[in-house]
Order: C-alpha cells, then structure tokens, then sequence
C-alpha cells in the first residue's frame, strides 16, 4: 500500500511537470490539437491521481479492493496518457500504437465500475 501512495504521489508531480512543460516549452512547437491532446493525457492522468490517493486512504476498502483499482487505474494512465505523450512528443506514429490509447481507456472504465461496485456493495 505505502509504495502504490508513493507512485501516486510521483504521478501527481510528473503530472504537474508535465502540465508545466506543454503550457510552456510544447505551446511554441506543437499545433493546437496535438497540445490540446498532451493535455488530455496530463488531465486525465491527474483525475486518476487524485483518485487513487482517495482509493488507498478510503479505509472501507480491502486491500485486496485498493490493490485492483490501483493496478487498473496505474495501467489505465500508462497505457492512455503514455501513449499520448509518446505520439504527441516522443513522434511515434499513432498508427503503429493505435490501440494502446482506448485500451488505456478501459483499464479506466474496468476501475470506475469495480469502485461503484464496491460502493454498491457495501451499501
């Protein structure tokens, strides 16, 4: 548990850093839609952040629960927002990774339900 609250507080200042970066040095060198797709994988990078820290500090969740959302969601943000970052600015070609973004997608989708339903259970 202490390592997942470590990466995820290591995922929050990449996030910030990366903020950062394309607000600043990207702005110059990338058109509008492929900035305004860097910053989609940095906000959505961050949202799962932010919810990972509620995860793994919610105290009605087993370990075995918090362990699941957080490899769904870390997963999620590697396989969503690196897959941006790396045809947006490691000049990959989107064709060649095409389907790692939306499966980064469902990895999320796969966390959000398995959190409701835990909810719903517990309700």
């Amino acid at each position: 548990m202490k390592n997942i609250l470590s990466l995820t507080a290591f995922l929050g200042l990449l996030a910030i850093v990366l903020g950062a970066f394309g607000a600043h040095a990207l702005k110059e060198k990338l058109d509008i839609k492929t900035l305004k797709s860097f910053e989609t994988g940095v906000r959505y990078m961050m949202y799962h952040v932010i919810v990972l820290l509620f995860v793994n500090t919610y105290s009605s969740f087993t370990t075995k629960d918090k362990h699941w959302i957080s490899y769904l969601f870390l997963t999620g943000i590697l396989f969503f927002s690196g897959s941006i970052f790396a045809i947006t600015v490691g000049d990959i070609n989107p064709k060649s990774i095409w389907f790692i973004t939306p499966l980064g997608g469902l990895l999320f989708i796969a966390g959000w339900l398995k959190m409701g339903l835990l909810f719903l259970r517990k309700n």
